[in-house]
Order: structure tokens, then sequence, then C-alpha cells
């Protein structure tokens, strides 16, 4: 049986980082200069019609046109 020994004071998640979008302060309009979502990928909390809403806002010069491409893999959970 392998043991763990923490040094004092030490929490026992230390090492460990977990990143929830849902919780995130700036939630929405930081995703787009957001590591996370370069590394992970967007979130996929935007409908269909809602991304377009988006595109014709921004090729009308109404709203910054998004930066980032949301990156598709295999069993993401949306979280990063």
């Amino acid at each position: 049986m392998a043991q763990h020994h923490r040094a004092a004071g030490e929490r026992a998640d230390a090492g460990t980082l977990k990143i929830d979008c849902d919780d995130c302060a700036v939630r929405g309009p930081g995703c787009q200069d957001c590591v996370v979502s370069v590394l992970l990928g967007v979130p996929e909390t935007l409908r269909v019609d809602e991304r377009r809403a988006l595109e014709v806002l921004a090729e009308v010069g109404l709203a910054p046109r998004l930066r980032l491409v949301p990156i598709h893999r295999e069993g993401s959970a949306g979280v990063a």
C-alpha cells in the first residue's frame, strides 16, 4: 500500500488544481482571453442561434469578433 506523507499544514488536496468555468468570476466576456479556453477549448454554453447572433453583430461592427475558435474534443466535459 502506498503511503503519502504531507508536510505540517499542507492540505490533502495540495498539488491539485481544479478550474471550473461555471464558478469563474469573468465567465462570458472573459472567455475570449482565457488561457484555459486556449488550452482546453471554450465551454459549449452558447446555443447555435446565440452564436449566429454574435457573428451578425460582429459583422456590422457592434460587437468584437470572437478571437478563439472552440476546440471540439471527444469526451470533453466542457469544464476546464
